[in-house]
This record gives structure tokens, sequence and C-alpha cells, in this order.
């Protein structure tokens, strides 16, 4: 993918509200946009579609009430790789976009792009569930998972690890899929479940 153009915070803001209701389905009219960011005039927003226009990022049919379409050069079907999660002694995750995962192969069902995240994943914690140094775990954010779920977790100091929910005596706890790594006690707050994993030959 070209490298994206750059863009006013404002142009930011209005290309994020057309990604997110198109990734809910349904693209926004032009009131809808103005609507949402405080635009006092219908004719403010057609200059930002114009100006994201002749930047690549969106396509209008001028016909229709709802013809807002984003190109290829705009991301959408793509989520965001925002950082590196261990999957061997945790690591912090930083969220600083390092590419982007093509998901229109990828079973999302009603979940919007504003619901899914990807790691790429380092370490051999995880290699007895399937999971390898340099996969990349597409996860759903969401701050709970069932018991024997593999979850994205938060630890006390701030990192952040690709474990599997397993609970003894009432208690959750993460378990590596190594028997090389032992199980880790500490607190922790689940970010997220891991709903698929992509690998590259």
């Amino acid at each position: 993918m070209r490298d994206k153009p750059f863009l006013t915070p404002k142009q930011e803001k209005v290309l994020n509200f057309i990604r997110k209701r198109i990734g809910e389905r349904l693209p926004p009219t032009i009131r809808e946009i103005a609507g949402e960011l405080g635009f006092k005039s219908t004719g403010t927003v057609r200059d930002y579609l114009k100006a994201l226009e002749q930047k690549g990022l969106v396509r209008r049919m001028n016909n229709k009430s709802r013809a807002i379409e984003l190109t290829e050069r705009a991301g959408f079907n793509k989520i965001p790789i925002i950082g590196t999660i261990m999957a061997g002694k945790p690591n912090l995750a930083y969220e600083e976009i390092q590419g982007y995962v093509d998901v229109d192969n990828l079973f999302l069902g009603r979940l919007g792009f504003d619901d899914v995240f990807a790691l790429r994943v380092k370490g051999d914690s995880m290699i007895d569930a399937g999971i390898l140094d340099g996969d990349v775990a597409i996860i759903k954010k969401q701050p709970y998972a069932e018991n024997n779920e593999i979850v994205a977790a938060l630890l006390e100091n701030n990192e952040v690890t690709l474990k599997r929910l397993a609970r003894k005596s009432n208690k959750y706890h993460l378990e590596a899929a190594n028997p090389n790594y032992p199980p880790i006690f500490e607190e922790f707050k689940i970010i997220g479940k891991l709903m698929t994993v992509i690998r590259k030959y």
C-alpha cells in the first residue's frame, strides 16, 4: 500500500468518521458528517470531501446520498498492526502502527474495524497452541474472556503478553502453551481475545 498523504487534523477526523461508518456497513451522508463533526454548513463537508478525493482517499457518486467510498489508499479493509506482543517473557506492546493486515479474506462477522487490532508475535511461549514467532495475532478488543481462551493481557508493569486464560481455585491466571514457561500469577487486565492468527510463508 502506498503511503497515505498528509492530512490536516480535521481532514483526518472526517476520514476516520467515514471509515467508522463504512465499517458499520452504513456510509454517512453529508449531513451526518456535518452533525458528527460540528460543521454548520454542508458546503464545508463538501470541501473536505473534495480534498480527500484529490488526495485519492475517497470516491463519491453525486447522485446518491450514501455514495462515499474509501479507496485502497485510505487503508479500509486493513487492520492496523499496532505493535509487538511477547509470546515468551512479557514485554511492552507499543501502540505504534507498523503496517496493516488485509482482512478481505477474514471473517469478522458484525465486528467493525474499531473492534479489532493486530499484534506481531515475538517468542515461543505459545508454540503448543500453534502460535509461532513472527505470526500476526488478530485481537478482538474486550475486557473479559472465558476459561481456556487465549488473551492479550496487560500486566501490572504495563507489559502486554499473549497467554491462555486459566482458572485455579476460583482465581484466574495466565498460562503459556510451552512447558518451558511458568504460569503468571500476578495481577493482569484482559485487553482482548485472540480471534485468529495470520502467518506468511
